[in-house]
């Protein structure tokens, strides 16, 4: 995804790699950085550098559920804005389930396997943690 940013007056095109993983990747004028964006630090030691520290190697692995799992969580923290399966219902990998509002942004969150609905413990609206339980599917 490509996104532009405007920071004092300076335009930036960002390009954000999968946002389901952690870190997120975003490259900036073709430097790569790790995005940490639900964690909350203490504290930052100042720097006399306005650019953020590049990263040396951007590798991730996705949070949602575990392989083989049979709950679904929020890959990050956000607004349930609608929920597109309903319990009992099967589905198909790939199929959207819901979507998530984060950073104001609409993340379509996909099944990741296919399967029948065992419950839902969200509804729109929600407010969600990251890693809280959206989903479940039937054993």
């Amino acid at each position: 995804m490509k996104v532009n940013l405007s920071i004092e007056g300076k335009q930036y095109q960002v390009t954000l790699k999968d946002l389901t993983t952690r870190p997120i990747i975003a490259e900036v004028d073709g430097q790569t950085y790790e995005v940490w964006p639900e964690e909350e630090q203490a504290s930052i030691p100042a720097t006399t550098s306005s650019t953020p520290t590049p990263v040396v190697a951007a590798t991730a692995a996705p949070v949602p559920a575990a392989a083989g799992s049979l709950t679904l969580t929020a890959p990050l923290p956000g607004v349930i804005i609608s929920v597109e399966v309903r319990e009992g219902q099967s589905v198909t990998s790939g199929q959207e389930l819901y979507v998530l509002e984060a950073m104001k942004m609409k993340n379509s969150i996909k099944a990741n396997r296919n399967g029948k609905i065992a419950s839902i413990q969200v509804n729109p609206g929600d407010l969600v943690k990251h890693n809280q339980p959206i989903l479940t599917f039937e054993g």
